[in-house]
């Protein structure tokens, strides 16, 4: 069987009533026909969302048969023996132009008790954002059920939750069960549980193409909220050049930021765990023992848990990059 090595993928598009332009405008990347892309999945093993390779030998496989062969080699012991042929992370930019839906996402035993599914714990990072652009996370302050039942029947939900302004680079740790919804202007990078999960909670009333109101999970989405204050959702950290930077870590994923301007040199052997690269911003090349791979801003490269040599992260312009595996 041949070695395993840095792997690519094609990125899945989705059109959203929220969505926008900017996967084209910033990324060059293609949606069309699609009238705006509102997610793109550039990392899945989602059943029926699978990414497929687009560089090597293993080039027009989907992720999900590369895990039924290579298995631990891939994925690493310990989350092979966790997760199975199942590729626990779901990895997506975010492009909103209006409002999301004001939604929750269940935890693991929730989820596997209503849906058979994976909870949906997950991470922002803001690659750019618009002036005074804004989100949702969590609650101001902690509520009860009642208080919160109270302010949905007054339709006053909004007076409860806690808006946060979002700035290029920022970051936001989002655990299941945690109100959120991302506001107009903002450029996200998304890593998340590999779930497609949601309850929503309340929607402005908006009508889809064919004048229906999308559906709210207003009773399922009681169970899933935990009722706490969410004020602490925003990650402090300060960005150092040509190092990584821990910014998340959770149960479901680490994740760094790498800002560098000279070449980085990693070496992932002792993680167990497969790694993934996502460029943010700039462009890079991901040297390696057998050859090199160009990762450009939108783009992800996953590093096979097998791999034990050095690995050069070498810039071609100052570049900015997501590490992201599990712990």
């Amino acid at each position: 069987m041949n070695e395993l090595y840095p792997l690519k993928f094609s990125p899945l598009f989705k059109d959203k009533i929220w969505g926008g332009q900017k996967a084209k405008t910033r990324f060059g990347l293609d949606f069309s026909p699609l009238p705006n892309c509102g997610e793109a999945w550039v990392l899945s093993g989602y059943p029926g969302n699978e990414s497929i390779v687009s560089n090597g030998f293993l080039k027009g496989n989907n992720l999900n048969e590369l895990l039924e062969v290579y298995m631990e080699d891939l994925l690493g012991d310990k989350v092979f023996e966790a997760y199975g042929e199942e590729f626990p992370l779901l990895i997506k930019i975010l492009d909103s132009n209006d409002w999301l839906s004001i939604q929750v996402h269940p935890d693991d035993e929730l989820a596997e008790k209503r849906h058979e599914g994976r909870g949906k714990t997950e991470m922002w990072y803001v690659i750019d954002a618009e002036p005074e652009a804004e989100l949702i996370c969590g609650f101001r302050n902690k509520v009860t059920r009642e208080q919160y039942l109270e302010k949905m029947k007054q339709n006053s939900l909004a007076s409860i939750l806690n808006y946060e302004k979002a700035e290029k680079g920022d970051v936001f740790y989002v655990p299941s069960g945690r109100v959120h919804a991302l506001g107009p202007g903002l450029f996200i990078a998304e890593i998340q549980q590999s779930s497609d999960i949601t309850y929503r909670i309340y929607d402005y009333e908006r009508k889809d193409p064919n004048g229906k109101e999308r559906e709210l999970h207003t009773e399922l989405a009681l169970d899933a909220l935990d009722f706490d204050s969410g004020s602490d959702a925003r990650i402090v950290y300060e960005s150092r050049l040509n190092s990584t930077v821990p910014v998340v870590q959770s149960p479901f994923f680490h994740t760094g930021v790498i800002s560098f301007g000279t070449t980085v040199v990693k070496n992932y052997a002792a993680l167990d765990s497969f790694v993934i690269l996502f460029c943010v911003e700039g462009k890079c090349s991901v040297q390696f023992a057998a050859g090199t791979e160009i990762l450009k801003a939108g783009e992800v490269v996953l590093i096979p848990a097998s791999m034990d040599s050095d690995i050069a992260l070498v810039p071609l312009v100052e570049t900015k990059v997501l590490e992201v595996f599990i712990p």
